[in-house]
């Protein structure tokens, strides 16, 4: 079977430009391509108004279950909330959506389809079948690379049923008031209901080891503090994402394979600091869906030319990164972030 264009993993990246192609290049057939059994995987992706234009955010009004006007970040000699609107997308939708459309439309989506090769004209998966295609995107995932420096952002996040409203008006984007512990540690706090909130034990720590059932218990303990009685768990999510300390962007792209386009986390598209990866993942999907080349060796020079612009513009930010991972003793860390608070607004949402 021939198709325009074949996405290689159904996380973020892959599915938004599916269903900006979908939405805008009627004329191309696309093939999507998930592993597992659905698309999307188990997370929550969020952005704050000022991430994109007013133009992109109309385009993702249909993904976007939540949002607030406001933030609040918690510090121990810090409170601060920033009238900054705040959006979450949970991959449930995500996958609802772009099911949908692109079965509307016609298009494929293949779960459970283990690929077993691919380069810039194919995929073969573990069945047999291999499809061909005009462009073959692969956006299955962070690659390892000796030429990044890395430390990590690990968390577990639990949805938890509440026994009473728990009367939180909008996000708690940091509550570092906590014990610090496994470096800079914080409490993410998103209200989803009048008695229901996700409530993530984060950690930038040197390690990506992950002890699920002692966050678990950190999150209950933290809610019980806050007088928030949880009454049953009706979701859990978990995640490690790099945090860029250095590196050379020029070696690393040396070692993908020549002609094959990655995108997302692989293409190393995404905040540094933060980890936030859908800002760029929009850019993207607009700048696919606008080309008027479709083909792998055509989009792999861009993306790749894309990916080490945005490492160029980004160095400050790396800087920032060794700062806070190698600059201060791990209980110590959060004053850096304390201290970045203070700064007005508008200068918070530009580093966002």
């Amino acid at each position: 079977m021939t198709v325009h264009v074949a996405l290689a993993g159904g996380g973020l990246a892959n599915c938004l430009i599916a269903l900006r192609l979908c939405q805008r290049r009627p004329d191309v057939r696309l093939t999507l391509i998930e592993a597992h059994d659905r698309l999307g995987g188990n997370h929550l992706w969020s952005f704050h108004d000022t991430d994109l234009t007013a133009d992109q955010r109309r385009e993702m009004e249909a993904l976007v279950v939540a949002r607030w006007p406001h933030q609040e970040v918690r510090f121990p000699s810090l409170e601060r909330r920033l009238d900054t609107g705040y959006n979450s997308i949970p991959s449930p939708r995500l996958a609802e959506v772009v099911g949908e459309t692109l079965a509307a439309a016609g298009h494929r989506v293949l779960l459970g389809a283990t690929i077993t090769d691919l380069d810039a004209r194919s995929v073969t998966l573990a069945d047999g079948e291999r499809l061909e295609a005009e462009l073959v995107l692969d956006g299955r995932g962070a690659r390892p690379s000796q030429h990044l420096s890395l430390a990590y952002q690990k968390f577990v996040g639990l949805q938890l049923e509440l026994d009473r409203p728990h009367e939180l008006d909008g996000p708690i984007l940091m509550d570092a008031t906590v014990e610090q512990r496994d470096g800079y540690r914080f409490l993410y706090t998103l209200p989803l209901g009048e008695r229901r909130l996700l409530v993530e034990d984060t950690r930038y720590a040197d390690e990506p080891d992950l002890d699920h059932d002692e966050l678990r218990t950190e999150i209950r303990d933290y809610a019980t503090t806050a007088g928030w009685g949880p009454r049953e768990v009706v979701h859990e999510e978990h995640g490690v994402l790099p945090i860029v300390l250095g590196g050379d962007v020029r070696r690393y792209w040396s070692e993908a394979p020549p002609g094959v386009p990655s995108v997302g986390l692989r293409a190393l598209l995404f905040h540094p600091t933060t980890g936030y990866s859908l800002p760029e993942a929009v850019r993207l999907a607009d700048a696919i869906a606008s080309t008027d080349r479709l083909e792998s060796e055509h989009l792999d020079r861009s993306i790749r030319r894309r990916s080490i612009d945005l490492w160029n513009r980004n160095g400050f930010y790396r800087l920032l990164n060794r700062m806070l991972f190698l600059a201060a003793r791990p209980e110590q860390r959060y004053r850096v972030l304390q201290r970045f608070y203070r700064l007005p607004r508008p200068l918070v949402e530009r580093f966002y």
